[in-house]
């Protein structure tokens, strides 16, 4: 799944080339792609222009004219890309914003699980699940003092918190695996059991690692391109996910890989030693 880095990516891609063309018509193959009406989605919509393309946390926000705004959540596959409106269509691609300008902005999704909102700009966190995110790593709202609060509030492992995205927004499994193996935490430790000097630790791994994921636009290991179509390099600089039964880089010891809550995950049973 797309993480705040990969998101972002897609949204800096973006923009140079969408931004002031306006929609001549919309093709939507798989109308369940939309949430509510399809045919309300295309009429609300056609003859109005991109204008920008903003974020929050793992959610796309389309700024349209007329103070129209669609949220788009990539979930696990969810791409965009530019073609020409010639192109023939690929059967994953569920829905088509015709431009003027003879291209086509097309959202394709192999596995469906993907959604676009039309919403009035400025009622995007209440009528999607914006409004259940927590702030962002690197945010004025992200102090170390919100987290040390939240978390001692939570009695849930550290893994399952941080994916939750109510305390901190934009992790998903790959960078929870990455800041708690540099902040050396095992993911089965309860939230509330962490010292304030482990917090902290926890605290700059998250600002530092999806600083440097967004810098090297994103981890690509299995599907994951921008909207040019390019991937990331992230993925040369990842120490735990998806280095089970390697040598740990820090110590040696073979990396274990286990279930949390039915997720893949990877930890140092030497580094990071369960509570």
């Amino acid at each position: 799944m797309p993480e705040l880095p990969e998101v972002e990516t897609v949204r800096k891609s973006l923009i140079p080339q969408i931004k002031n063309k306006t929609i001549k018509d919309i093709k939507i193959p798989y109308e369940a792609i939309v949430v509510g009406d399809a045919q309300e989605f295309i009429n609300s919509l056609r003859g109005e222009t991109f204008i920008d393309v903003d974020r929050f946390g793992k959610y796309l926000v389309f700024r349209l004219t007329n103070d129209k705004s669609v949220v788009s959540h990539l979930r696990m596959e969810g791409k965009y890309h530019i073609v020409p409106q010639k192109t023939p269509l690929d059967k994953h691609e569920h829905l088509v914003y015709e431009l003027t300008d003879g291209t086509d902005l097309r959202y394709a999704d192999v596995r469906k699980f993907g959604r676009l909102q039309l919403v009035e700009t400025g009622t995007e966190a209440v009528v999607t699940g914006i409004s259940k995110l927590g702030p962002e790593p690197n945010s004025a709202a992200f102090t170390l003092d919100y987290f040390e609060a939240g978390l001692k509030t939570r009695k849930k492992n550290i893994k399952n918190v941080l994916l939750d995205q109510g305390i901190v927004t934009g992790l998903g499994n790959i960078y929870v695996d990455e800041v708690l193996w540099l902040s050396k935490i095992h993911p089965l430790t309860p939230a509330n059991k962490l010292e304030h000097a482990e917090i902290a630790e926890l605290f700059t791994a998250i600002n530092e690692e999806i600083t440097l994921a967004i810098q090297n636009h994103g981890t690509t290991v299995f599907t994951y391109l921008d909207a040019s179509g390019h991937a990331g390099s992230m993925q040369n600089h990842l120490h735990a996910y998806s280095h089970g039964n390697e040598p740990c880089e820090r110590c040696g010891t073979i990396m274990e890989k286990i279930k949390v809550s039915g997720r893949g995950t990877v930890f140092c049973p030497h580094c990071q030693v369960v509570k």
